[in-house]
C-alpha cells in the first residue's frame, strides 16, 4: 500500500511534465516560458500571503476577525502558491481552482475579543468573570 501512494506522488509530477511538454509543442509557447513564469507567480504568492498571514494573524488576537477563517484562507493560498511552483500545467490549473474557490463567501464568524465570554446562566449573560482577589506576599 505504501509502494503505491509513493508511486502515486512520484508518477504526477512526470506524468504533468510531459503533459506539459505536449501541450507546449500544440500552441507554440516554449516550455521554460510557461515553468518559469508559473514559479515566478507562485513564489510572490507566497511572499504575499506571508505579509498577510501576520496581519491577520494581528487582527484575530485583537477580536477584529476570526482565527478560523484566516487560517483557511491563508493555507489555501499557500497550498495554491505551492503547486504553483512544481512544474507543470496539471498543478497550476488545480492551483487556480484552489484560489478562484470562493470559501470566504456565506455565514460570517462572529469575532470576538479575547477575555468576554458568552455563555449564559439563568438567561443572563455575562461578560467578566467574577471573584476574589488576595496577594500573597
Amino acid at each position: 500500500m505504501r509502494f503505491l501512494v509513493l508511486m502515486i506522488v512520484l508518477a504526477f509530477p512526470v506524468a504533468d511534465l510531459y503533459l506539459s511538454t505536449r501541450i507546449a509543442r500544440m500552441t507554440g509557447i516554449p516550455i521554460w516560458v510557461w515553468l518559469v513564469g508559473s514559479f515566478a507567480v507562485g513564489s510572490l504568492l507566497l511572499r504575499n500571503e506571508r505579509i498577510a498571514f501576520r496581519a491577520k494573524t494581528l487582527a484575530a488576537l485583537q477580536g477584529e476577525q476570526s482565527l478560523l477563517r484566516g487560517l483557511l484562507d491563508s493555507g489555501r493560498k499557500v497550498l495554491a502558491g505551492v503547486l504553483l511552483m512544481l512544474p507543470g500545467i496539471v498543478s497550476d490549473l488545480i492551483a487556480l481552482v484552489l484560489l478562484a474557490l470562493p470559501l470566504n463567501v456565506g455565514r460570517s464568524f462572529e469575532p470576538q475579543p479575547a477575555g468576554t465570554s458568552r455563555s449564559t446562566l439563568r438567561g443572563r449573560e455575562f461578560d467578566a468573570i467574577e471573584g476574589e482577589h488576595r496577594r500573597i506576599d
